[in-house]
């Protein structure tokens, strides 16, 4: 029952900012054909598939999804990509995650990718928490939280039963 009183984001509102967060890549994309769709697993990965199959939906830009393997305990670790460098360069990148908590995992992602030329480099994330260690931003983000430390956001992506909780 905790969990329904602490939803922050239901299913269908899910839905709707995933639309809307494609409507505002394609905005950005509209000059391009494609452009590659890079997912931090596992959830971001999640949030990732929903974004490029969103946008097969309302454009004629092929996404191109890459999952993006970082240690998140261990982030200086090397970050591993399902494409390879050749395939992105000179291409316009979206990262993606699901929560931007102290911005760690963000940045590490970021700095990964500048080690390759691209045409252009945005961010997006579902749930961008206002307190971050890091001078890191989401150009693209369904909803902001004012959030204390201690209190956590959760994504749960499971077919029909998608929602984001604060514990």
């Amino acid at each position: 029952m905790a969990l329904t009183e602490n939803c922050i984001l239901n299913h269908e509102e899910i839905n709707h900012k995933v639309k809307r967060i494609a409507y505002q890549i394609y905005e950005s994309n509209v000059e391009e054909q494609e452009i590659i769709i890079a997912g931090i697993a596992s959830n971001g990965y999640l949030f990732a598939e929903k974004l490029c199959a969103s946008l097969e939906e309302i454009c004629d830009i092929k996404p191109l999804l890459c999952k993006v393997e970082i240690d998140k305990k261990n982030p200086t670790n090397p970050i591993t990509t399902s494409l390879t460098k050749e395939e992105y360069t000179h291409k316009s990148l979206v990262l993606v995650d699901d929560v931007l908590n102290s911005g760690t995992t963000l940045i590490y992602g970021v700095k990964h990718f500048l080690d390759v030329p691209l045409k252009q480099f945005k961010t997006a994330v579902l749930v961008n928490r206002n307190h971050k260690k890091y001078p890191v931003k989401a150009d693209f983000k369904g909803i902001s939280l004012s959030t204390s430390l201690n209190e956590h956001v959760d994504v749960i992506f499971k077919r029909k039963t998608n929602k984001v909780v604060l514990n």
